[in-house]
């Protein structure tokens, strides 16, 4: 059976340089217009994340392509046909739907939190937030598009519809495209997108919708952007911290710990059901969480160094190019060979964030790494060393070590001073 998966078609994968391009712009614009709300950490977690995720439907992890194809094969009333348009139109409205009630119970019952609270960790909203996405969404939020496949809507159909409903979300997270007249009132737009992210209590959980947001107002659960009240964006317990490993399993672990703690059975099962900021009385008293305090709000933002930061921009731009080539050569790849490259880029990512919640580039635990990792690479005989995917690992990891020479060389010389260092913003 063919595989489908929502989020591996072809409409994404062509539309991901169209999205660096225009986060490009969007910093541009903000400096010179004075109004830049990117931060460099920020910025590379959230292209991180949504990096590590691709990984996911490119390897064929997670049951959702199989029971997609599955219930297209089997299950499949073969009421719509794709040779009428008018069954794409409904498509389109019908995936909407699916995900507005997908998007909004994620907001909701604590289990599907877990796996959507990656997505608002983020305190900037622009458009490298809207890629600070989910590595374990594949657990359960297909099924709430399987009644599309039981109805009959063909397979090509369902995948087109699909793609095109992510890539619209991409343009809506920004905060420079101000409200927009009479299109507030049937789509999703920047305006009322930067409710769904605040965590102010006039704003926090609304506006579900993925391209209309007539869903929220037929349902209730549509709240307009004020002018008297500026949103502040992120989660009401924030998760200090850059490493993606962490803003993809915290809520589960919380889970496991609350579960671990409370004394009575029936709140063990009601945690995992619950609205995400429930937890039963005696854990709530023997281990409080420290909820943000909006009137005394500051983002997470550990000060780095220059060095650090240029550090940073040849990893991201190596992590991107990396991130390509294991897509596009997976069909030359076996197996386990594609695995290994995913979690040697994955493994370097988590140690780059990691030096970013310090001031200072680590020279030491950076140059343990790339040994590490070029070791892995020529001696595990798992690599195939005449593919060109090879050849840009290799080097990633010797340009790297290039630059932690020369950077270190910089920094005993001090090239640069003080104020340069406090000027450069992202």
């Amino acid at each position: 059976m063919e595989s489908i998966a929502f989020d591996s078609s072809i409409i994404i994968n062509l539309a991901v340089p169209t999205f660096f391009l225009l986060i490009f712009i969007e910093i541009i614009y903000g400096h010179f217009s004075g109004k830049n709300n990117y931060r460099f950490n920020d910025t590379f977690t959230s292209i991180s994340l949504g990096l590590i995720s691709r990984f996911i439907p490119l390897l064929g992890i997670g049951l959702q392509g199989a029971a997609f194809a599955y219930v297209a094969a089997y299950f499949n009333l073969a009421l719509f046909s794709a040779a009428d348009l008018w069954v794409w139109i409904l498509a389109f409205f019908l995936y909407d739907l699916s995900y507005y009630w997908m998007h909004r119970l994620h907001h909701e019952v604590k289990i599907l939190w877990a796996t959507h609270v990656v997505h608002h960790h983020g305190e900037e909203f622009n458009l490298s937030t809207a890629l600070r996405q989910t590595s374990t969404g594949f657990l359960w939020k297909w099924i709430f598009y399987l009644p599309m496949l039981l109805v009959g809507i063909p397979p090509e159909v369902f995948v087109t519809v699909a793609g095109i409903n992510l890539v619209y979300q991409f343009w809506v997270h920004t905060e420079h495209i101000g409200k927009l007249g009479w299109l507030e009132y049937i789509f999703i737009t920047p305006s009322n997108h930067r409710v769904h992210h605040a965590q102010n209590k006039e704003y926090i959980d609304a506006n579900y919708g993925g391209v209309f947001i007539l869903w929220d107002r037929i349902f209730g659960s549509f709240k307009p952007e004020l002018d008297e009240v500026k949103p502040i964006y992120g989660t009401t317990k924030p998760l200090r911290s850059w490493n993606p490993l962490k803003a993809n399993f915290e809520v589960f672990a919380e889970i496991v710990r609350d579960f671990s703690h409370t004394k009575k059975w029936s709140d063990k099962f009601k945690l995992v059901f619950s609205p995400p900021k429930w937890r039963p009385s005696d854990v709530e008293i023997n281990h409080p969480i420290a909820r943000n305090d909006l009137n005394n709000f500051e983002v997470y933002d550990p000060k780095n160094s220059v060095y650090l930061k240029i550090y940073g921009w040849i990893q991201l731009f190596f992590i991107i190019l990396a991130s390509a080539f294991i897509a596009s050569s997976i069909g030359n790849l076996g197996l386990f060979e594609s695995y290994a490259y995913a979690l040697i880029l994955i493994a370097s990512v988590i140690v780059t964030l990691k030096g970013f919640e310090s001031f200072e580039l680590s020279y030491f635990s950076e140059t343990i790494k790339i040994s590490l990792l070029i070791s892995v690479l020529f001696l595990s005989g798992i690599f195939n060393s005449n593919l060109i995917i090879f050849q840009v690992f290799m080097l990633h990891q010797s340009f790297s070590l290039l630059s932690l020479i020369i950077l270190f060389s910089f920094q005993k010389v001090k090239l640069f001073s003080s104020k340069t260092e406090s000027d450069l913003s992202v």
